[in-house]
């Protein structure tokens, strides 16, 4: 893999303006960076390299395998990287089983809320710029939040789903029609604004509750304190230099000419006979007509375990830095419990990240993917499906892949 290095220091969010401005990024290309410079890349690498057993790795393919053949999902992408080096890299079943078409290492997933860690990392690097502030109260950069229900909620608040909003759904419906004041509404920061209305229904910071509308919030900040489209800030900012060269935020995304037919349809529910119906096909209308910060990244396990790495890395990868350390350490410890007063292992999130008692952070798609890193074992493990409803294996996959260490 290769990585492009651009110009990274206080100014990258003007360098970031430019750089759309100029339609073009000024970037190096260099070779792949061997594992002893800063910042771990990610290579192939075979199982016994990093102290694994291929056999029972090999037992957590059949465990999906297996699921496959009795129905419970249509078809699973499972990676397993340990000490940067991919290990595991199969592609069981179908992406699409009407058409007979096969799962591949390379199928490209909607990710829904995989979305978050990577929108809470374009947050954490505009704080590193001066641009926001955790602290920052959201009221202070969409004035529509400044009133007694909403003007109280910080950015960190957004972060660790602690704002008190309560908001059920993605964005306020109807959306926002075109008007002479408004000409290219609906927009993210035109419906984010709307949710200052509603504001907190309990006070923010004292209690957890996922909400999608918080991170769709964040997303347009983003686009604010960037002067970006937060598409075209990730992708400047992230995704070009990491080399995510999979990875967008729109299923109509120009740059995706081409690549629709790697995508997986999206199974939601099983009909009379017990066969999966597709719910969403690529080619389908996009479910949301706008970008958004709560889900509707595109990507592959290929590129997100590069992302994933750079987080295992404290903030590097490839010789240069994204995030710093102190940023990481933030952004993947408890900053409220998710179950207050159950009876199990207590877990908690951080910003854009859960978090558990051990350490792991980790986070899911509503579409079906999961991606968990393990600094204990330096350890990053990816298991994407597109079929949410279904029977997924995964905790049993991740004991198996935790067994092979030192098999």
């Amino acid at each position: 893999m290769s990585c492009l290095l651009y110009y990274s220091g206080s100014g990258r969010a003007a360098l970031a303006r430019t750089v759309l401005l100029l339609g073009a990024l000024l970037a190096l290309q260099t070779p792949s960076v061997p594992l002893t410079a800063q910042g771990t890349m990610v290579t192939r690498g075979t199982p016994a390299e990093v102290g694994m057993s291929a056999g029972v790795l090999a037992g957590g393919v059949a465990l999906y395998e297996e699921a496959v053949e009795r129905g419970d999902l249509v078809g699973a992408v499972l990676l397993v990287a340990k000490d940067g080096k991919v290990v595991l890299h199969e592609a069981v079943g179908w992406r699409d089983r009407a058409r007979n078409l096969p799962m591949e290492p390379n199928t490209l997933f909607r990710m829904a809320s995989n979305t978050k860690p990577v929108v809470a990392a374009g947050v954490a690097m505009l704080v590193e710029d001066g641009e926001l502030a955790y602290s920052d109260l959201v009221r202070e950069h969409m004035p529509e939040w400044d009133n007694y229900r909403a003007g109280f909620i910080n950015i960190g608040h957004l972060l660790s789903h602690s704002s008190g909003l309560r908001i059920p759904t993605l964005f306020l419906r109807p959306y926002m029609e075109p008007s002479a004041e408004h000409p290219d509404a609906p927009t993210l920061q035109l419906e984010a604004a709307r949710f200052g209305s509603v504001g907190a229904e309990v006070t923010p910071g004292t209690s957890y509750s996922y909400n999608n509308p918080g991170f769709n919030t964040l997303g347009a900040l983003i686009e604010m304190a960037s002067g970006m489209p937060m598409d075209a800030y990730l992708d400047a900012e992230l995704y070009t230099p990491l080399g995510m060269n999979d990875s967008y935020h729109h299923e109509v995304d120009e740059k995706m000419d081409g690549k629709l037919d790697r995508m997986s349809v999206v199974y939601y529910r099983r009909d009379d006979a017990g066969d999966w119906t597709p719910g969403w096909t690529p080619g389908d209308p996009p479910q949301v007509p706008f970008v958004r910060a709560s889900g509707g990244m595109i990507s592959t396990a290929e590129d997100y375990v590069i992302f994933c790495q750079m987080f295992l890395n404290g903030g590097e990868y490839g010789g240069r830095r994204y995030l710093s350390e102190q940023s990481v350490r933030l952004m993947t410890t408890p900053k409220i419990r998710t179950n207050p007063g159950s009876n199990g292992p207590p877990s908690y999130y951080g910003y854009g990240w859960s978090v558990s008692e051990e350490g792991v952070y980790s986070h899911g798609g509503s579409d079906g993917t999961n991606a968990f890193v393990d600094p204990n074992r330096n350890l990053i493990v990816l298991v994407f499906t597109q079929t949410p409803g279904g029977r997924n294996p995964v905790r049993r996959f991740r004991e198996i892949v935790n067994l092979a260490i030192g098999g």
